[in-house]
């Protein structure tokens, strides 16, 4: 019995204080000679007594789910730890309430029900109250409204049975180029994306919601997007520090309760350039003992081609684990593995200790969540719960203060008749219409060109000079604002969604001051920060 309670003391100290839990490619730790006794052990450590190895290793898994049935039998057969969901499960608010509802009732453990619901352009519910994304709120800089906004999107996802949200984004996007970040970002300033990524974790743990701060070690700074590819990240250490870690700081200061790793090489941070998500000097000696995170370390989704290793997805959810991951998301087959990592813990590849903080981490979430106390869903309440007034008039608000207007020679606000043309078109006139301003056709003075990209409209722009008035109306990336040419006028939106649009009108039309400044540089162009925030 001693013995059992002194590696049960190791692993709850593993878990949560940082220190040694063995298992880099040996056996479990030794005990000190003299252990004091052990303070009062909350849930997470005694459910870990009472299980098996199977059962531990079930928890590490995070798998998606096709639907009930699906869900139930890998739950008998793997007792797998949570699952995330796609676009599939939420088809509707009152079915995916009643997805988690029977998900939840087939495990005596309670499930993490996932989903990557970051807003902007990546969103997985159609449902949900409609944000603009992260770098619209970088955009307005209010840590406040950050947070509601969170509030808003957790109490959302809550209401159908979703209790972890892989967001905020910490990453700095300070690449241009980059094809998988861009607008995910707060921006490229880290200071100012730590207090925004501190304000959602806090936003969405008011709503009942974990949320996960990603990727670490930061994928802010790449041109390979790693779902297709390994992208590696030359920064020095020293650069590292002042512009990846800075968010992830914040994050873990403001308590967050998960970090997803980053399929990434950065070589400064690990020689060998293994990829973080297998990479124990990243994991284990950056994000637990350097910056002292003590909660739960999910990998990015094993599904991916920057996780790919000789041996397979079942070797990497062993890697994974071995460099101090917690749970593996989305392995290609979880009954591969389960049956691996089952494996390598019997063989003592991975320690026992290893193993039981990990659970321990997990199921101290769950606990700290509340899940314990009965994870019930109401799908009644769960479709009132989306899209209230309240929440489309808070999701209005971000998108018009997000709205940038980085040049005005008077063009703006918009006068007389006016011709909107390019790829949005039809939305933006019919938006501009609901505010007043007279639409016209190709002989108006003043033409509004849309575009999510501008290089779509470089040449109409300098076509126009000269003869027109041309407002730049950019509803995408700030980066292509590099494209304004000539125009009299240029505005971004950060976001193509009907809420954006709505508040880019308000903006053009003079209904509302500018207050959006560029969260990021925008090279040979904008400066970062630049905006015009008085009445046009």
């Amino acid at each position: 019995m001693r013995t059992r309670t002194v590696a049960l003391a190791m692993a709850w100290c593993a878990a949560l204080a940082g220190c040694s839990a063995g298992g880099g490619g040996g056996g479990a730790s030794t005990p000190p000679t003299t252990t004091p006794t052990p303070e009062p052990v909350p849930l997470a450590a005694t459910l870990v007594q009472e299980m098996s190895v199977a059962e531990k290793v079930g928890q590490l898994l995070l798998p998606t789910v096709k639907n009930a049935a699906d869900g139930k039998k890998l739950v008998a057969d793997h007792g797998v730890g949570g699952f995330i969901y796609f676009p599939g499960n939420l088809k509707s608010p009152r079915k995916a309430a009643e997805l988690s509802e029977a998900l939840q009732g087939a495990s005596k453990i309670p499930l993490l029900l996932g989903v990557d619901e970051e807003t902007g352009i990546v969103s997985r519910a159609d449902f949900t109250t409609t944000f603009p994304g992260a770098m619209a709120l970088g955009a307005v800089g209010d840590a406040e409204l950050a947070r509601h906004a969170a509030v808003v999107t957790g109490t959302e996802l809550n209401a159908v049975g979703v209790n972890l949200n892989f967001a905020p984004d910490a990453d700095v996007n300070v690449n241009p180029r980059n094809p998988v970040i861009g607008v995910r970002s707060f921006g490229s300033d880290p200071a100012a994306v730590g207090r925004l990524v501190a304000a959602q974790v806090d936003g969405y743990r008011t709503a009942g919601v974990a949320a996960v701060a990603k990727h670490f070690p930061g994928h802010g700074d790449t041109a390979v997007d790693s779902h297709t590819g390994l992208p590696e990240i030359d920064h020095s250490v020293a650069r590292w520090e002042e512009l990846d870690a800075p968010p992830f700081r914040s994050a873990i200061e403001a308590g967050v309760d998960a970090i997803m790793t980053g399929h990434l090489v950065v070589p400064s941070l690990d020689k060998s350039k293994t990829p973080a998500t297998m990479s124990r000097k990243i994991l284990t000696g950056v994000l637990r003992q350097k910056l002292g995170f003590r909660g739960v370390i999910i990998t990015d989704s094993l599904l991916m081609a920057g996780a790919q290793v000789e041996g397979g997805a079942p070797e990497a959810a062993v890697r994974a684990v071995l460099a101090g991951a917690d749970m593996m998301l989305m392995p290609p087959d979880v009954g591969q593995a389960h049956a691996a990592l089952v494996k390598a813990v019997k063989k003592g590849r991975i320690s026992q200790n290893t193993l039981d903080a990990a659970v321990i981490r997990i199921l101290t979430l769950k606990e700290a969540r509340g899940l314990f106390g009965g994870a019930t869903v109401d799908p009644a309440a769960a479709v009132t719960a989306q899209r209230t007034p309240e929440h489309r008039a808070t999701a209005l608000d971000v998108a018009t203060r997000a709205v940038t207007v980085v040049r005005n020679k008077e063009a703006l606000p918009l006068k007389g008749g006016v011709y909107v043309a390019g790829s949005d078109a039809q939305a933006v006139t019919a938006a501009l219409r609901a505010e007043g301003v007279k639409i016209a056709g190709p002989e108006a003075a003043t033409h509004v060109v849309t575009s999510r990209t501008g290089s779509d409209v470089a040449g109409t722009v300098a076509a126009l000079s000269g003869r027109k008035k041309v407002v730049l109306a950019l509803l995408g990336s700030p980066y292509g604002l590099r494209h304004a040419g000539s125009a009299q006028a240029a505005a971004v939106t950060y976001s193509t969604s009907a809420v954006s649009v709505k508040g880019l009108a308000k903006i053009l039309a003079g209904k509302a001051v500018p207050q959006g400044r560029l969260p990021v540089a925008v090279p040979g162009a904008f400066k970062l920060g630049a905006g015009i925030t008085s009445a046009l």
